[in-house]
């Protein structure tokens, strides 16, 4: 029995089923896909999508493409023009090398290679080989937009993980509905039972498994159980059986990022294509554009705000600045909010530790808060548990 519906969770399902077990999910929203949330913004042409979550998969996601595969997806990528993210500053758009300093850039560059990703923070690492003040008027924002967070207390080896390309497929690819198409994909199954806005509220240990208690009443037995859930999430619930386990998770913090999208006509904003828009010094961390999927008729931008409990009004209003558009532009509206772990140094000990007080049990752990918050990094250990569950 899996517990969250997000792209851990999914992964998992499936990884079991090809296994021959036909696993019973149960997700406590009314949709599944977690971070993979593409909403459809109705137009009089059909729907169009918009990222509200992850927005780009690339060639190197080895585990996500081999689930792809198997469910027959692999023809249906489309690949994403190959567009330049630009940076906010002084309220004007501007390309990113134009504002670095160069000679200061020079100076550093060359402890790229003696400065260590391991044991540095983001601030600590990437400070040293691109300068102190190309970090903070550029390379920083772009590493907060990466993160949706502040990312400068991050561990520096949990960003960018370089992994294996499967040079066949296109580098940068979506799905035909945006991300959460894979997602739905996975999910309709028949060999995956899933079970919809069901909210696990307690979990039970037995000699043979564990009892599940959902805030309906109702109840599930499993021989074996995975949380694939934020820590927050999985602590309280492991809180009576696991109680040590549910100590460690529960120093993991989260941050929450508040994501606006919206959709205007093609020609209603003066700016040129681009990939997003990466904010230094604003209520925004990030503004990731649709343009890489190119439409004639429609263009969306998701804005991911700082969690500064700005008025829906207020967003709105900065969004127009920022797009250089009227209010009357804007065709739809849609407002969700996400969670990311905000991991710090030393996580890499925490996961150890986590990892010796699940050995031999039936008890498996996934999620965005191991090795990296990627897609990728979700379904590395999924692999990792599905393996030591299974085998």
């Amino acid at each position: 029995m899996v517990v969250g519906g997000g792209i851990s969770g999914l992964g998992i399902a499936h990884m079991a089923a090809r296994a021959g077990i036909r696993p019973l999910l149960l997700e406590a929203d009314g949709r599944v896909g977690g971070a993979l949330c593409s909403h459809l913004f109705e137009t009089p042409e059909g729907p169009f999508w918009a990222e509200m979550g992850a927005h780009t998969c690339y060639n190197s996601y080895g585990n996500l493409l081999q689930i792809l595969e198997e469910l027959q997806l692999l023809d249906t990528l489309l690949a994403k023009e190959k567009l330049s993210y630009c940076l906010l500053a002084q309220r004007r758009i501007r390309s990113i090398p134009s504002q670095l300093a160069m000679f200061e850039l020079l100076v550093a560059l060359p402890r790229l290679f003696s400065v260590k990703k391991g044991g540095s923070t983001v601030a600590g690492y990437f400070s040293a080989i691109v300068g102190r003040n190309n970090y903070r008027r550029v390379i920083g924002p772009a590493l907060n937009a990466v993160i949706c967070q502040e990312a400068g207390e991050f561990p520096a080896d949990a960003l960018f993980r370089k992994k294996p390309r499967r040079k066949e497929v296109v580098r940068n690819f979506t799905g035909s509905g945006g991300l959460e198409s894979f997602a739905r994909a996975i999910a309709a199954q028949p060999r995956l039972d899933i079970r919809r806005s069901v909210v696990v509220t307690g979990i039970e240990r037995r000699d043979d498994g564990y009892l599940l208690h959902a805030k309906d009443g109702a109840r599930f037995e499993t021989g074996k159980l995975v949380l694939a859930v934020a820590p927050d999430v999985a602590a309280p619930l492991l809180a009576q059986t696991e109680p040590e386990l549910a100590a460690v998770l529960s120093g993991i913090g989260m941050v929450e990022i508040e994501t606006v999208a919206v959709i205007l006509p093609a020609d209603a904003s003066p700016l040129e294509p681009l990939a997003g828009i990466i904010a230094a010094n604003d209520r925004f961390f990030s503004a990731v554009s649709r343009d890489p999927v190119p439409d004639g008729r429609y263009r969306a931008f998701s804005f991911h705000f700082r969690p500064e409990g700005l008025s829906r009004e207020s967003k709105l209003e900065r969004i127009c600045e920022v797009l250089d558009i009227h209010r009357e532009s804007l065709l739809g509206v849609s407002e969700r909010r996400n969670r990311l772990p905000a991991l710090r140094l030393g996580h890499d000990e925490v996961v150890r530790r986590v990892d010796e007080l699940l050995a031999g049990k039936r008890l498996g752990l996934t999620g965005n808060w191991f090795s990296g918050v990627s897609v990728e990094d979700c379904l590395i250990r999924s692999v990792e548990e599905c393996d030591r569950l299974i085998g």
